[in-house]
């Protein structure tokens, strides 16, 4: 199965997430976070320097819970203030 290239948009929002989860993460270490979360370190490294800027579902909500925040409120940040020039339409 071809994967399709992502938009710059969602590289953005990849992006977004992967510093939100940087900053959130603070002082602790990335073995930590990773651990708490069920994740390899080398995962979590991916997403916060945008090299994973799509992780699965139960990685967010795992990372998310690890960190302490709400699923909804980390959704809403990694879109907030995004250039919407940039987003495409999804085609079915």
């Amino acid at each position: 199965m071809v994967r399709t290239p992502l938009t710059p948009w969602e590289r953005q929002r990849g992006e977004r997430l992967g510093a939100l989860l940087r900053e959130a993460r603070g002082e602790r270490s990335m073995v930590e976070v990773a651990a708490r979360a069920g994740l390899s370190a080398e995962t979590l490294r991916k997403i916060e320097t945008g090299r994973a800027p799509t992780p699965a579902f139960f990685t967010i909500t795992a990372l998310a819970s690890a960190l302490g925040l709400s699923t909804d409120a980390l959704a809403d940040a990694c879109v907030e203030g995004l250039d919407a020039a940039v987003a495409e339409p999804m085609t079915a």
